[in-house]
């Protein structure tokens, strides 16, 4: 017998047992724990693009306000008047 047709017969076997009993609440508790699985993602998600949003209109406010891709203005000579 080769190693497939052995893990076929396995597989089989462990198919054609009884199966054990399932608990009669374990259906109603699998909903429970799901469902406030998927509310906390929901929530988690949500409160990722919240931030997300938050620091894309600081940066935005920032970048108005600082301008730093201005060059400064030079301090070193004083300011031609009198002219």
């Amino acid at each position: 017998m080769s190693p497939v047709n052995r893990r076929e017969a396995d597989v089989r076997r462990i198919l054609e047992e009884p199966q054990p009993p399932v608990p009669p609440d374990l259906y109603t508790e699998a909903v429970r724990r799901g469902g406030r699985m998927l509310r906390r993602r929901t929530f988690a998600r949500r409160l990722m693009w919240l931030v997300l949003l938050a620091a894309t209109v600081a940066l935005v406010v920032w970048l108005s306000v600082a301008q730093p891709w201005v060059e400064p203005p030079s301090e070193t000579t004083p300011p031609l008047t009198g002219w």
